[in-house]
């Protein structure tokens, strides 16, 4: 299946019942699907079809089609956190991002996922103010939805499934969330006050959303078992702009980073259509990690988050028949108060699969639990049987004793907090660089991702609607919220601003007040393709001091600096687009953070930052240079006032050894004395230009 985005003019008679192209074969008629062509406001119109290479071809090369490519098909990325990182509205003791924005009241947040659960705590209306002004979207019926289940939180929803084969589809056919996917993200970004919420008794506290006040609206691409198309991604990216969002969170993504370019994504293209209006763009940047070169989505108007852990742990004490004792981790409630036969699992590279098929072994078998060791402390998977994670340290001695009698006691989880160095970037979170354009730094930041209890659509059977999940899903919604925040704060900031305010105020420590560090086959210091900028931090992004804007001219400088040709930019910008000749260097597109993938001997590179802080300000350059790199940066001092308040400065970076080495890292800071901005430096020293040594 190919995806066709077309543009028309706005007197072109087009409905839902008009052909539009017929092929000398008869059994190829292309009829645009119901709502698929909106003549009424500029975005562009797109429909899917099952078409041949020669015909795909055919319809790219006819007048109005601006673009033809392949229908791809994404998945989802799948209490404590909101305190954990530091942004409370009810704390009158500092500076507070949730107050100061009014919790994002009057502000839209647009979520890009499986739909919605109306129903929910997390989404009711009490005491929300009125539905803004410059709303103009709908509440879409369809199975087990009706206009009602919308109100002045959920002020709107739609679902699309043009994409995808919806025979035998076992979700429903509307808005309404059958994976709890979205409904998690939606209430992590804008979920309400719900008091005492909890899940088989852990976590028990507060649940609440980044902004509590902001309004949600749903666009279902999601579907259970199918994926999320790009043509109805990039429907509903069409549609949120239409209908007025401030911000768009979309945690979704493709399997591995394509290879192939952003004028043929459809989530890029539609972010970009996006950004272009004015909205920022929030994605997760995948859970392919700890493997480098697996960050997705890495088109640089797109705000890319990471994952890591909270300083949450769930403790369950293991107790053997000699009464030694051990600590390990589950949140699967346990039924047996006495000694009980157990089973004991070495995973060296555990996925919820191999979970999945061990306790269903395990429960097969007769077994009434199951230990199990994992070398990275960023995966607990709920169990219908006792689920208990420990090390390997741990899970050896368990071994040697249970070789004897496999007779163990365990403790209910407990939930406790402060006691985990954190935050840690999680095992599964994808790394930079991008292969694509890795003089883009991806990912942009890191956020909570792992064990995150939010809304979730109540069992069949009756009980919660709160669940644990993990993943850079769950980190997405986290800075989508904090955006909001910021959004309702500064109206007139643009994307690239919001962006840039979250990257340089972000936190490289941990809570021992000594380095970030990232899991994997190997613990090491986190590095800026494993959270970019660092660990966001609530508390000081509404006042960033400087920030580092791009529009939307500079990113189509950007693409024509990667080679796509005019016509190929002019086809997804919308208006004509000349390449200048005078090439435009791609490292100088002013993102808060600079990436060099090959310094073969000096590289100099502009960056262009805004006053946003006091009117008159006085800032000096803190380097941090990356090992076996020399920086120079001109001017060393900026000063502002009234009538200077953008200022550019250039950084040369020049090879100080001669062998061929892999990424080394540093950062570039501006102070004031009260603010530190600071930006992620990735360079790689080369010997020769195409070859590197990996």
């Amino acid at each position: 299946m190919y995806v066709c985005i077309a543009k028309f003019p706005s007197t072109h008679p087009i409905n839902s019942q008009t052909t539009i192209l017929r092929f000398t074969n008869p059994s190829y008629i292309l009829v645009p699907s119901q709502n698929t062509f909106w003549i009424s406001f500029p975005v562009f119109s797109g429909f899917a079809a099952t078409l041949s290479d020669s015909q795909a071809k055919a319809v790219a090369d006819m007048p109005g089609v601006v673009r033809v490519f392949p229908n791809r098909i994404y998945k989802l990325h799948t209490t404590r956190s909101w305190d954990y990182l530091g942004l409370n509205p009810h704390d009158q003791h500092q500076s507070n991002l949730s107050s100061e924005s009014n919790m994002g009241e009057g502000t839209i947040i647009g979520v890009i996922d499986s739909g919605i659960w109306p129903e929910s705590e997390s989404f009711k209306d009490d005491n929300m103010g009125p539905i803004p002004s410059h709303w103009k979207g709908i509440c879409q019926t369809g199975e087990s939805v009706n206009s009602t289940n919308c109100n002045k939180k959920l002020i709107g929803a739609r679902w699309f499934a043009k994409g995808v084969n919806t025979t035998g589809l076992e979700d429903y056919l509307s808005p309404r969330d059958n994976t709890g996917h979205g409904t998690h993200c939606a209430s992590i970004a804008a979920g309400r006050f719900v008091a005492n919420v909890s899940y088989e008794g852990l976590g028990t506290g507060l649940a609440r959303g980044s902004a509590p006040l902001a309004h949600l609206a749903i666009y279902k691409v999601c579907w259970n078992g199918l994926g999320c198309s790009d043509v109805d991604g990039l429907k509903a990216f069409d549609m949120a702009i239409h209908d007025g969002v401030d911000i768009i969170s979309a945690s979704i993504g493709e399997t591995l980073q394509p290879l192939g370019d952003y004028v043929d994504n459809g989530l890029a293209v539609g972010a970009f259509h996006a950004v272009a209006k004015g909205i920022t763009v929030v994605n997760s940047a995948g859970n392919n990690g700890p493997k480098t070169y697996t960050v997705e989505d890495t088109a640089p108007w797109i705000l890319s988050v990471a994952a890591t852990t909270i300083d949450r742990v769930f403790l369950t004490e293991i107790t053997l028949g000699n009464n030694q004792t051990f600590l390990g981790q589950s949140q699967s409630p346990v039924k047996h108060k006495d000694f009980i036969d157990i089973v004991v699992l070495f995973f060296l590279q555990p996925s919820e699969q191999d979970f999945g098929e061990a306790y269903v072994t395990v429960g097969k078998a007769g077994g009434v639990g199951l230990i199990y060791t994992q070398p990275h402390t960023d995966l607990i998977i709920p169990c219908p049987i006792p689920c208990i994670k420990v090390d390997y340290e741990i899970g050896t001695k368990i071994v040697s004793y249970i070789r004897r009698t496999n007779v163990v006691k365990l403790s209910q989880p407990k939930s406790v907090f402060g006691i985990s160095l954190s935050p840690r970037v999680a095992s599964f979170s994808s790394r930079g660089p991008s292969s694509l354009s890795p003089a883009v730094l991806k990912p942009d930041i890191a956020a909570s991702g792992v064990d995150i209890l939010a809304a979730y659509p109540p069992p069949l059977n009756g009980g919660h609607g709160y669940k644990f999940a993990t993943g850079t899903s769950m980190a997405c919604p986290h800075v989508s919220g904090v955006a909001a925040l910021i959004k309702s704060l500064h109206k007139d900031w643009p994307p690239a601003a919001i962006r840039s305010a979250i990257v340089t105020t972000a936190s490289v420590t941990g809570t021992d007040g000594q380095v970030i560090w990232a899991q994997g086959d190997t613990r090491k210091p986190a590095d800026p393709f494993d959270m970019g900028g660092g660990h966001i931090n609530p508390k000081k992004v509404a006042n960033p001091g400087l920030i580092y804007d791009i529009n939307k001219e500079n990113y189509i400088q950007f693409l024509c600096s990667m080679g796509y040709t005019s016509k190929e930019i002019t086809n997804i910008n919308k208006r004509e687009v000349s390449c200048s000749k005078n090439k435009y260097s791609e490292f100088d597109l002013n993102l808060p953070s600079i990436s060099i993938p090959s310094l073969k001997n000096t590289i100099t590179v502009t960056r262009t930052v805004t006053n946003v802080g006091s009117v008159n300000s006085f800032y000096r350059a803190l380097v941090e240079s990356p090992h076996g790199v020399g920086m120079k940066v001109e001017p060393q001092t900026l000063s502002f006032n009234s009538s200077i308040t953008m200022l550019s400065f250039k950084v040369t970076f020049t090879s100080t050894q001669k062998l061929l080495g892999d990424y080394s890292f540093g950062s570039l800071s501006w102070t004031d004395g009260h603010h530190l901005v600071r930006i992620p430096l990735a360079v790689r020293v080369v010997e020769y230009e195409s070859f590197v040594d990996t």
